[in-house]
């Protein structure tokens, strides 16, 4: 009988004092998914009303279309890497973009002699506050890609496919009256309007900005973190819509030839290297 009783006693207190194990999260919430699909949809919305405009709309949905892509991108790397990441990276993007182009509109280097056009709206210093922005919108996925795709080369790798969307980037926006160079000999193929310079200046600055991510940005993902989906879908868009859009709304297939095949030289491989990893 004691026994018995010592058992019982012994299930009572194991009973009152088992805790149910909480359920793990395991992966963003639909929250998290609503902000970061949301964004980068609005974002895309944006740049396909892009040819569609004129005036103040068009000027609007370009500012629109950097913030709301830099937007996504930082929800894409809290949700893939955490806060102290995605920190680190917007004050190192937005910090090294309003510094280099600082000094790009006062002494003409690394880009040549350009100046911006009011337009753009707010300034900081002599840099619309946009630009910055425009630095951040595109460097983190540039960043996971170029660490999959190289990570021995991974700066060398990033620096390429920033100038590669720089091709694409420069163009748009001097046809637009965004900014004008002052000197554009010798130019880049296809782009009279763009000095050669710029794009040495944007490879140059490209691999620098890389380093200070390379060396300052963890490579851990998040356990329950978000995949790379949403940056591999930015990057696919920009390189499809800048192609599309060159050749059949602004007649320029010069530019869709030099800044799509530039892209692809580093898009391809990426994506052709996630697909193998995934069989």
């Amino acid at each position: 009988m004691e026994s018995l009783s010592l058992i019982r006693q012994t299930n009572s207190v194991s009973i009152r004092n088992y805790t149910p194990r909480r359920r793990e999260r395991r992966g963003p919430s639909r929250f998290d998914n609503l902000l970061l699909w949301g964004s980068l949809a609005v974002a895309i919305a944006f740049q396909i009303s892009y040819p569609l405009l004129d005036g103040e709309a068009l000027r609007l949905i370009t500012i629109g279309t950097v913030y709301a892509a830099a937007c996504a991108t930082l929800v894409n790397a809290y949700l893939s890497h955490g806060s102290v990441y995605v920190i680190r990276y917007f004050l190192i993007t937005f910090t090294f973009g309003l510094l280099i182009e600082q000094i790009g509109v006062t002494t003409g280097w690394p880009f040549g002699n350009y100046s911006y056009d009011a337009s753009l709206g707010a300034f900081l210093f002599n840099v619309p506050l946009v630009v910055p922005f425009a630095w951040m919108m595109l460097s983190h996925p540039l960043l996971i890609a170029a660490r999959e795709l190289s990570p021995r080369w991974t700066i060398v790798v990033g620096g390429f496919a920033l100038m590669s969307w720089d091709l694409f980037l420069d163009p748009q926006m001097v046809s637009a009256g965004r900014w004008t160079w002052s000197d554009t000999t010798p130019h880049v193929p296809f782009q009279p309007e763009i000095p050669l310079s710029n794009t040495f200046g944007w490879l140059l600055s490209g691999i620098l900005l890389m380093a200070l991510l390379q060396l300052s940005l963890p490579r851990e993902r998040r356990k329950n973190g978000v995949n790379t989906n949403a940056g591999d879908a930015l990057l696919i868009w920009t390189w499809f819509s800048c192609v599309v859009g060159n050749l059949f709304f602004f007649s320029r297939p010069g530019v869709a030839l030099v800044g799509g095949f530039s892209f692809f030289l580093f898009l391809f491989p990426y994506l052709l290297k996630r697909w193998i990893n995934r069989q």
